[in-house]
C-alpha cells in the first residue's frame, strides 16, 4: 500500500494511496486522524462514509490499484471532500430505468451531502463533495467551554480529582460568567449588552443545529 501524506500550512489535507479494498481501512482512519487534529469529529463518521463510496467508485470503474488523491479541506460552514483519479470519465447517477450508468454509493453520495459534483483535471478528474460542519462546530464550542470550566474550577481551588455534581457545575458557570463581566466593565465594557449578544449567537446557533 502506499500511502503518502502532504502536509500544508493551512487547514487543507492531501493523502495519496492506491484505491484497492484492503486500504480503504487505512483511508478511512487517515480521515478521522486528521478531523479529530481540526476538532471536527462529530462528521468524521460522515466524511468516512463519502470516502469510501469515492473510493469505491474509483474502484469499480478506474480499476483496482488506481492511483488516488484524497483532499479534505474545511471551506466555511462545510467540509469539501475531493478524490481525484486518472480517468477523465465523468460518473453519473444511474438512470430512472436502472441502467448502470455509475455505482449506487453516488446517490448515497447525494442524499447525505450538501453538494457534489465532478472537475476535470490537467491529470484526470475530481469527484467532489461537500458536508455541513455545523455538528463539529457545535461540538467544538461544547468542548472549549468544558476547557475553560475546567481551568476556572482549579484556579478557584476546586479538588481537580473530585467529580462535580450537575449543581456544582452549574454554580461554576455561573460564577465564570460573573467574572467575565466584571472584567468587561473594567475594560470599559457594557454587560448587558455583551449578555444579550451572547444570547443571540446561542439561540441562532441553537435553531441552525
Amino acid at each position: 500500500m502506499t500511502l503518502h501524506e502532504q502536509p500544508e500550512h493551512r487547514l487543507r489535507y492531501v493523502l495519496s494511496f492506491e484505491a484497492a479494498p484492503a486500504y480503504l481501512s487505512a483511508v478511512r482512519q487517515a480521515v478521522r486522524g486528521a478531523l479529530d487534529k481540526w476538532g471536527a469529529t462529530a462528521v468524521a463518521e460522515e466524511a468516512e462514509l463519502a470516502v469510501t463510496e469515492l473510493a469505491a467508485n474509483v474502484i469499480k470503474h478506474v480499476g483496482e490499484g488506481a492511483a488516488a488523491t484524497l483532499v479534505l479541506e474545511p471551506v466555511d460552514d462545510r467540509l469539501r471532500v475531493e478524490l481525484h483519479d486518472e480517468s477523465r470519465a465523468v460518473p453519473a447517477l444511474l438512470s430512472a430505468d436502472g441502467d448502470l450508468e455509475c455505482g449506487r454509493g453516488l446517490h448515497l453520495l447525494s442524499a447525505m451531502c450538501l453538494e457534489w459534483g465532478t472537475l476535470l483535471t490537467a491529470s484526470g478528474k475530481a469527484v467532489w463533495c461537500e458536508l455541513s460542519l455545523e455538528p463539529a462546530r457545535h461540538c467544538m464550542r461544547i468542548q472549549r467551554a468544558a476547557t475553560v470550566l475546567d481551568g476556572y474550577r482549579r484556579v478557584v481551588g476546586a479538588s481537580p480529582t473530585a467529580v462535580p455534581s450537575h449543581a456544582v457545575l452549574e454554580e461554576s458557570v455561573t460564577d465564570v460568567i460573573a467574572d467575565l463581566l466584571h472584567w468587561l466593565v473594567a475594560q470599559g465594557g457594557d454587560p448587558d449588552e455583551a449578555l444579550d449578544r451572547a444570547q443571540m449567537h446561542f439561540e441562532a446557533e441553537a435553531e441552525a443545529a
